[in-house]
């Protein structure tokens, strides 16, 4: 560590000495006067200084923006397995359950459907192929195929009551609001609206010293919107408008081709709101 300091500091030692030595040089060659060589050299230093604290201020700051840059990144990637662990979770129960019924139906035949039969038999063995598949590649994933496990069964926005008593027994309370009529939402995009206000509500009672926080989801004939509303502050260095959870969302809106806005509310607290479509685009 004192090496590295030394290294720094040095570069910068010589080139207050080159000041020093030419103010020396200057002075002696027009006046040869002590006071002017003095003055001048302070004169020097003082820019000098003001040069060194400007570059070590740039330096700072280009160092926090990087290290920003990658927490988000990694909360991204983060992020993008453990949505890949909900997908498989979700496709993995629903080829499950059309292998299941594909074999009651097999079962059902009667002996003159050979051709059916021999249909059903092989729907039966591509899910079971496609399974084995699915767990093959979770299993190359950060965090491998167990933490699946604990994330089904999957939530949807039918759980919102349940996740925002949750909140409200944290110390939040929290209005829902639904608007539109609810629609049947593919299952994907169901988890990503539930996820979204989960990680808007934790962010809020986490970091914004919120008293009160509104939920409102809006249902339309091609999409679905989540709003999430607080009272909460939004200069407290928490760091909201960057933070990890904001990443994630991030990733869930990109991944069915959505919007989000995320920002501080104009009479105050902070607002995040995303539109998923209703059918995910392919």
């Amino acid at each position: 560590m004192h090496t590295v300091l030394g290294r720094l500091r040095r570069p910068r030692i010589i080139g207050w000495g080159a000041i020093v030595i030419a103010a020396a040089v200057v002075e002696y060659l027009s006046s040869n006067h002590a006071t002017n060589f003095l003055w001048t050299t302070a004169v020097l230093t003082v820019a000098w200084f003001f040069g060194v604290a400007f570059a070590s201020r740039t330096a700072q700051t280009r160092k926090l923006r990087e290290q920003v840059a990658a927490a988000e990144e990694r909360a991204a990637a983060a992020e993008r397995a453990r949505i890949a662990h909900e997908l498989h979770d979700v496709v993995a129960h629903s080829v499950s359950e059309m292998v299941v019924q594909a074999s009651g139906v097999r079962y059902s035949l009667t002996d003159d459907q050979q051709r059916e039969r021999e249909a059903l038999r092989s729907v039966e063995q591509i899910g079971r192929d496609a399974l084995t598949e699915m767990r093959r590649m979770l299993g190359v994933m950060p965090g491998g195929v167990e933490e699946s496990a604990e994330l089904a069964p999957q939530p949807g926005l039918a759980h919102l009551d349940r996740l925002i008593a949750q909140v409200r027994d944290a110390g939040l309370p929290v209005t829902l609001r639904v608007e539109g009529e609810r629609a049947t939402l593919p299952v994907g995009i169901d988890l990503s609206a539930y996820r979204i206000v989960q990680e808007g509500l934790a962010n809020a009672l986490t970091h914004a010293h919120c008293a009160h926080a509104d939920v409102t989801v809006r249902f339309a004939d091609d999409s679905v919107e989540v709003e999430i509303a607080d009272d909460g502050s939004t200069s407290n260095g928490s760091g909201r408008s960057e933070g990890e959870s904001l990443a994630g969302m991030r990733e869930r809106v990109a991944l069915y081709g959505g919007t989000l806005e995320t920002g501080p509310r104009a009479g105050g607290g902070y607002l995040v709101r995303a539109q998923l479509p209703v059918e995910a685009k392919a």
